[in-house]
């Protein structure tokens, strides 16, 4: 999908730009060309901006490999995963994988996430009495995956540094607080269809913990009546406490920091190389697309129908990152790149962009790999039990974004 997606971006634009050049309007032909090397050197730029805090990062999640912090987090979900599928023997190794998942996405761990998610999928699938198609406790893992709540959104942070955002981590809460709305949505949806009992009282420990987290995070944010003065405070110090709390525990389990740290890093250079092709190939159909008009063509269509509508149209700008979000990272990113680029780090759309951007996660892709897995063919109710999670992100941030961000 995603190659007929990006091959017809690259056809239409430059069909459209091309037909506008020769109705008169010479200089988008001259975009067009300009584009195609600004949009190479931007992603070059960018990707070889990341390596230095992609190695910081990637240093700390290692240390939180090795002293078993990330096995600690996943042990402590595996109660709630074992009420919440009760086909799946209590113990069973299938629950260690999620859970080992799960701490996975929590933490930013995207390398270790899907590893462990392929392996979740095939210890489910030894439950699965249909092998072709997929189980309750596969779906469920499947919704939540795709919606999981992520507790540091280092890829957006970093974007936005590189971009020059005044305060990158000011998106920190609006993108927990949507991809919580998210999550919880697919729970619940799937929940409701399966009839899992959601009223044990382990499960609503969970919850009601959860939610005191959220509210007191949220509180903190609060100044005089106002929501989003002190959100990048707040944000700044969760993250920094969390990174104080990972040191702490390295320090009780006598962990050789330094050592892990370099190990881990070294995973940096790799992996923000790595992406160079495929932002530069997203970039590359992206400007063509702004470059030939019809990317603003189609936003000016949209804001007029917002506006007859009744509605505020400053959202439309960022709308492009959460219509993409679902089918692409890598086009996501792209996108959320370009409204930043286009509108500034700091401006409404690059805020809102980032948000959604960090909000959902890429709900094909993750069925087509995850299924793919374990050679399963008909997923039910798993795409649209997803996609309802994703809507429920994408308009959680929207309305997250008016109450920070304005």
């Amino acid at each position: 999908m995603l190659n007929k997606i990006w091959a017809g971006l690259i056809f239409i634009s430059l069909l459209w730009g091309i037909g506008a050049s020769l109705l008169g309007q010479a200089d988008v032909a001259e975009a067009l060309v300009a584009s195609l090397f600004d949009m190479a050197e931007l992603a070059t730029k960018i990707c070889l901006g990341l390596i230095g805090v992609m190695c910081f990062w990637l240093g700390l999640m290692e240390i939180a490999n090795v002293s078993g912090l990330s096995e600690k987090l996943a042990r402590a979900l595996a109660p709630l995963f074992s009420r919440l599928m009760p086909e799946v023997p209590r113990g069973d190794k299938a629950i260690s994988s999620i859970s080992m998942n799960m701490a996975a996405n929590m933490l930013g761990l995207d390398n270790a996430a899907t590893p462990a998610g392929i392996q979740a999928m095939r210890d489910l699938q030894v439950h699965n009495k249909t092998p072709a198609v997929l189980s309750n406790a596969q779906i469920l893992f499947l919704v939540i995956n795709t919606s999981s709540v992520t507790l540091i959104p280092t890829t957006v942070f970093v974007y936005r540094a590189q971009l020059g955002a005044a305060a990158p981590t000011d998106v920190f809460l609006p993108i927990l607080l949507a991809t919580s709305c998210s999550t919880l949505v697919g729970l619940l949806t799937v929940a409701w269809i399966q009839k899992l009992r959601l009223w044990s009282p382990v499960v609503l420990a969970y919850f009601v913990g959860a939610a005191v987290i959220l509210g007191g995070l949220l509180a903190a944010s609060v100044d005089d009546g106002e929501i989003g003065k002190r959100s990048a405070l707040v944000g700044n110090l969760t993250l920094l406490a969390l990174i104080a709390g990972l040191f702490a525990y390295g320090f009780k389990r006598r962990v050789k920091m330094y050592d892990a740290f370099i190990d881990g890093a070294k995973n940096g250079f790799a992996i923000a190389v790595g992406i160079i092709p495929y932002l530069v190939a997203m970039l590359f159909a992206l400007g063509l697309l702004r470059a030939s008009g019809l990317l603003d063509l189609l936003l000016e269509r949209l804001r007029f129908l917002v506006a007859y509508c009744g509605g505020d149209t400053r959202f439309v700008d960022a709308l492009p990152t959460a219509i993409m979000k679902p089918f692409s990272g890598s086009g996501s990113r792209a996108l959320m790149i370009e409204a930043m680029e286009t509108y500034g780090a700091d401006s409404f759309a690059g805020r809102l962009a980032s948000a959604y951007q960090g909000s959902t996660e890429t709900t094909f892709y993750v069925l087509a790999v995850y299924c793919g897995a374990v050679a399963i063919t008909h997923t039910r109710y798993a795409l649209a039990c997803a996609l309802l999670a994703d809507g429920a992100g994408i308009i959680a941030a929207t309305l997250l974004g008016y109450w920070f961000f304005t």
